[in-house]
């Protein structure tokens, strides 16, 4: 398997791989495969997944991911929903979807922001929760 520049950049911030979890070593849960999947099938670009286990309470995952315009932006957010839809996962609240230039879905325990490049460069949360993360004591 090779690693992109993306990819590196995202161990550096201490993110984690789809295959395992830093924290636990272990595969990730059936709805964050389900999520990977389906943004790699719609073609996102840039996806990024953070650990935020014990970082914040609101969730365990958080993914960021990049669509190529509004529409593109709709079309990843809209296949996301029908896969958690079909994995059982009901539906999960939504936010962003009538622009198109940040979505956010919060599943409960994973958080997706779907945002286009222009949008995703101005807010940084890459850098807004790495910075959290080299905050806490080892």
């Amino acid at each position: 398997m090779t690693v992109n520049k993306r990819q590196r950049k995202a161990i550096k911030l201490n993110t984690q791989s789809p295959t395992t979890s830093p924290s636990t070593g272990k595969k990730p849960s059936p709805l964050l495969e389900t999520i990977l999947t389906s943004l790699e099938d719609s073609k996102a670009e840039d996806t990024t997944h953070i650990d935020i286990v014990g970082k914040s309470p609101v969730a365990d995952h958080m993914v960021v991911t990049s669509g190529r315009s509004h529409r593109h932006v709709n079309a990843v957010a809209d296949r996301l929903l029908r896969d958690l839809k079909d994995a059982g996962e009901g539906t999960p609240k939504t936010e962003g979807m009538p622009a198109c230039d940040w979505v956010l879905i919060d599943t409960g325990d994973v958080i997706v922001h779907i945002f286009r490049p222009e949008v995703r460069g101005f807010y940084s949360l890459e850098k807004l929760w790495s910075v959290i993360a080299e905050s806490e004591p080892a």
